[in-house]
């Protein structure tokens, strides 16, 4: 297992919020080089319902504000492979995802209108060859996904159905 996805869902949201304002701040980012990867595009998805929305666009990995499932929320994606063990790659994929979450608060577009509960949050394994959506799959993952959050009391909880990613839903106990 390499490549992982997280998605921090946004708390609730004003009903005049608007996505679009994300396309702006994601190409500031590329200008200052906000994150550590290398940043190339972004691409707008807004017309696609319950879709990525907006992409962030990086060679390593992207990051968007989707929508996927009609929730809104910060998701990362991990593309390429990193060195490390499958807990330090989640907790890596964890880290990035909490700092796109710390950014996209701070930009003067979302300030006081976007926020993401960080302690309510769903983890994918991108691999669906290597990790399909099954209970044997979940049985391996979760030691690993134990192992990355380290000590804390932590809710686990299989979503999906068996043709989409494994993806687990983490909550405090």
């Amino acid at each position: 297992m390499q490549h992982f996805r997280v998605k921090f869902f946004a708390r609730p949201t004003p009903p005049d919020f608007d996505l679009g304002k994300a396309i702006p701040v994601f190409h500031r980012w590329i200008q200052k080089n906000a994150l550590p990867e290398t940043l190339i595009d972004v691409a707008d998805y807004q017309h696609v319902p319950a879709g990525p929305g907006i992409l962030l666009v990086s060679h390593d990995a992207y990051y968007g504000l989707d929508q996927a499932k009609h929730r809104l929320g910060l998701l990362y994606s991990r593309r390429t492979s990193m060195e490390g063990s499958v807990a330090d790659l989640i907790r890596s994929a964890i880290a990035a995802a909490t700092r796109a979450c710390d950014l996209l608060e701070k930009e003067p577009e979302f300030a006081g209108k976007l926020s993401f509960d960080r302690s309510n949050f769903e983890i994918s394994v991108n691999d669906r060859f290597l990790a399909p959506n099954t209970e044997e799959s979940y049985r391996q993952f979760e030691p690993e996904l134990r192992a990355a959050l380290g000590k804390g009391r932590y809710q686990f909880t299989p979503v999906g159905e068996p043709r989409e990613l494994l993806t687990v839903a983490v909550s405090p106990a």
